[in-house]
């Protein structure tokens, strides 16, 4: 159980590190740092511990998809959505991934979506439609909601990778999967850096240091170690419920370490959101223990 809490803990507590981070350090230049010297962490980790790196000849471009659409997208969208939003209202709205992969689901996987499935995407949909209300007035104008798009899109690039990945499996060891997926990313967001930003990069401010060693050894490396161990104990399903515990560590370290203050309506589409994933990851608990082993 201690798993599930840590994983939940670090990875939640990421959100608030990487505003932190957003102070001194341009946002592609941290992906592309942050990323990379992740890569280097976990392929020596990976190594250390007796796995094997090697991917199938005929599955590198399976990774290679996953590793841009999960790790790459994901995590371009997620710190442009920090800059543009409040991180409580970012961690809130990125976390509908599990809404987004169920739909996913359906239209590629033909998973059929049952009664509890569609209330879940009643309930996601609907603290949605509450988490954009202060955007209405600009869409109505004709504007373009930039810190939305990116918060959704992180959401969905993330629940596309997840159901890509189901579609088309790689039968590698996960800490190998992840490594070159994470690697793909370090790619892309280090030519990304090099042709469209500016880079900075100051770690002189010993509170932005702290947030960025935290960021790449916890989350970007540990968490992972800590997910593959949980996953070999518990059964997938009882995992997949411990995300929903990420989204509220994130929310409360904005509150404390960033001062955020979040508004009712954030409050209220965060509870709207949380009780659709929920019943979603419940009924996949359910019928995992149903099924026959």
């Amino acid at each position: 159980m201690w798993r599930i809490w840590a994983t939940a803990l670090l990875w939640g507590l990421n959100w608030p590190a990487v505003k932190i981070i957003l102070a001194d350090v341009s946002p592609l230049a941290l992906r592309a740092a942050g990323l990379s010297l992740a890569l280097v962490l976990l392929a020596c980790i990976t190594v250390l511990s007796g796995r094997s790196l090697a991917i199938a000849r005929g599955e590198i471009g399976r990774v290679l998809v996953s590793g841009l659409l999960s790790v790459a997208g994901f995590n371009i969208c997620a710190v442009f959505a920090q800059l543009t939003l409040p991180t409580s209202r970012a961690t809130i709205l990125t976390f509908t991934m599990p809404i987004w992969a169920a739909l996913f689901g359906r239209i590629v996987l033909g998973e059929r979506l049952d009664r509890l499935r569609q209330i879940a995407l009643a309930f996601g949909a609907a603290g949605l439609g509450v988490l954009a209300t202060p955007f209405w007035p600009v869409i109505r104008d004709g504007g373009v909601p930039v810190g939305l798009l990116f918060a959704l899109g992180a959401a969905i690039f993330w629940a596309a990778g997840t159901v890509y990945m189901k579609a088309r499996p790689v039968s590698a060891d996960p800490m190998a999967i992840t490594t070159w997926q994470i690697g793909t990313a370090a790619i892309v967001c280090t030519l990304a850096m090099v042709l469209f930003e500016n880079p900075r990069f100051s770690l002189a401010d010993p509170r932005v240091a702290v947030a960025f060693a935290y960021h790449v050894v916890l989350p970007q490396a540990l968490a992972y170690i800590i997910w593959f161990d949980l996953v070999r104990r518990v059964p997938a399903s009882t995992a997949g419920l411990g995300t929903l515990l990420i989204p509220i560590f994130g929310v409360a370290g904005a509150i404390i370490l960033l001062g955020d203050r979040p508004t009712a309506l954030d409050f209220a589409g965060f509870a709207l959101i949380l009780a659709g994933v929920t019943i979603d990851q419940a009924w996949r608990a359910y019928a995992a223990q149903k099924s026959p082993t």
